[in-house]
């Protein structure tokens, strides 16, 4: 993936389709290390968030391996966009 652009659809299949059983924990990022970047524009806030947590459907917190999916109608980028707003929506 560009390091300016968003995934395509075939890449964000692969990350979500990654089994947390099986996963290398050390090819996970730390979401305490993943800094967001309010001063961006939405989309490439977006952007490097998934750049830098390298798969947003698996990381880690707390220490703890997290793999996360999405029911309903929302998608990863309405999921994501409301979680790195500067306004949070609590």
């Amino acid at each position: 993936m560009d390091n300016r652009k968003m995934p395509t659809i075939e890449e964000l299949q692969e990350m979500a389709a990654v089994d947390i059983r099986n996963v290398d924990k050390s090819t996970l990022v730390d979401l305490d290390d993943v800094e967001i970047h309010t001063e961006l524009p939405l989309e490439e806030r977006i952007a490097d968030y998934i750049r830098q947590v390298k798969n947003p459907y698996c990381h880690i917190s707390n220490g703890m391996i997290v793999k996360i999916s999405f029911a309903g109608q929302d998608t990863l980028e309405a999921c994501l966009s409301r979680c790195i707003s500067p306004e949070k929506k609590f």
